[in-house]
């Protein structure tokens, strides 16, 4: 008899909705700050560096999350980090035209909030979820996340037409408070109750430091971070600075890079459909041929192909995105010690999102150095080669360590 769909999970459902509002806070929040440029509230520079304390707060708070959401209940972690993001959404209204250093203070806090949600939510969707379920329920929430990136700024677009931007920041702040208090609450032993256990704990250094020596006994999940470095430090970079002055230059016209960018969430959003039944025999091969598809989108960009071309490139890259992530996230579930699934997801986090700022910094000077094909022509080469050189890696092929084996 197959497993019960994940989707009639109350307890899952509930932390899918938690799950989905902080996306939609998450990718709301940029537009919306976007908008008060255009509504002359905030400077182009002043936009530059909330954004910019947005990013810090996130990368030092991820790495807090995790090593919190190991110590103590999940649960508890993204119910106040949650909270800490929600009371950042007010005072960024409230420094909204009057003063940027209170909202640079107050993107920071928003990023803490968001960066230490994540590991925790991560951790948190093991505990909710039966093993033999977990790679349907990541289908679930990678769906979420997908959805958001064009739910977030199109459903924002919509509302700014009836609201001003400080209504739409309160807004961001109550969608926090969603993600806060919906999820319910999980009983669990992968974590110690410090009242109750009477050996002292480790400083924060030491048990972070424990999560990395967690993640080095997987040669695979280490060789998934170096490819997702050329991934998203490369050829996400590349394509980021690249398609807006291709569709201008090339296509004039703004059409090309959105609806690459459209398929690409669309094709992810296929991606996730697809993984959350299929299940290949050698799921870290085909995990890794997933991830390596994103090198089609600067490859399209290099020729002058028609702009169908690139359309459906980055849908392909959309689809094998997902295909990646979804066993990715699933496979880190089930090796990883449960006490230390946090930190180890943080690990995660910290190699997409913190190397992305310093490839999108290097590119443009790459670009004007080398030149837009040449660089796009390397990126797309790393895109193909390192997971492909990921991929034999000892344990790559299943994403798992051998099983022991027995004598008599």
């Amino acid at each position: 008899m197959p497993p019960r769909s994940v989707l009639r999970d109350t307890a899952f459902l509930r932390l899918w909705a938690g799950t989905t509002a902080s996306g939609l806070a998450t990718w709301a929040l940029p537009f919306v700050l976007g908008l008060a440029v255009l509504h002359r509230d905030l400077g182009a520079a002043g936009l530059g560096l909330v954004l910019a304390a947005r990013t810090a707060g996130f990368l030092v708070a991820v790495a807090v999350g995790g090593v919190l959401a190991d110590r103590h209940s999940r649960r508890t972690v993204v119910l106040w980090s949650a909270l800490a993001a929600a009371v950042a959404a007010p005072l960024l209204a409230a420094g909204l035209g009057r003063s940027l250093v209170l909202m640079t203070a107050a993107a920071a806090l928003a990023g803490a909030g968001q960066g230490a949600c994540r590991p925790a939510f991560q951790a948190l969707t093991a505990e909710t979820v039966a093993p033999d379920r977990r790679q349907q329920a990541n289908a679930a929430m990678t769906m979420a996340v997908r959805s958001s990136t064009l739910a977030g700024p199109a459903l924002t677009a919509l509302l700014a037409a009836f609201l001003d931007i400080g209504t739409l920041l309160l807004g961001i702040g109550l969608l926090w408070l969603i993600a806060a208090l919906v999820p319910a609450k999980v009983t669990t032993t992968t974590t110690t109750d410090p009242a109750t256990d009477p050996a002292p704990r480790a400083g924060f250094r030491a048990e972070f430091l424990e999560g990395i020596r967690e993640a080095r006994r997987h040669p695979w999940f280490l060789a998934g971070l170096a490819a997702l470095v050329a991934v998203i430090a490369l050829g996400y970079s590349a394509t980021s600075v690249a398609l807006p002055l291709i569709s201008r230059d090339r296509y004039d016209t703004q059409w090309v890079l959105a609806a690459a960018m459209t398929a690409y969430t669309v094709g992810a959003l296929a991606g996730a459909l697809v993984i959350a039944r299929w299940r290949p025999r050698s799921q870290g091969w085909a995990a890794f041929a997933g991830l390596a598809a994103y090198g089609f989108a600067p490859l399209s960009l290099m020729l002058p192909v028609h702009p169908l071309v690139v359309v459906a490139a980055y849908a392909v890259a959309g689809v094998g995105i997902e295909l990646f992530n979804v066993p990715w996230f699933t496979a880190t579930q089930r090796e990883v010690a449960p006490d230390k699934l946090a930190r180890v997801s943080s690990l995660d986090f910290l190699v997409s999102y913190g190397l992305a700022p310093l490839g999108l910094a290097l590119m443009a000077p790459a670009i004007d150095t080398f030149g837009v094909t040449t660089v796009l022509g390397a990126c797309a080469a790393a895109c193909f080669l390192v997971p492909a050189a990921a991929a034999l890696t000892p344990t790559a092929r299943h994403f798992a360590r051998p099983a022991p084996t027995t004598t008599d």
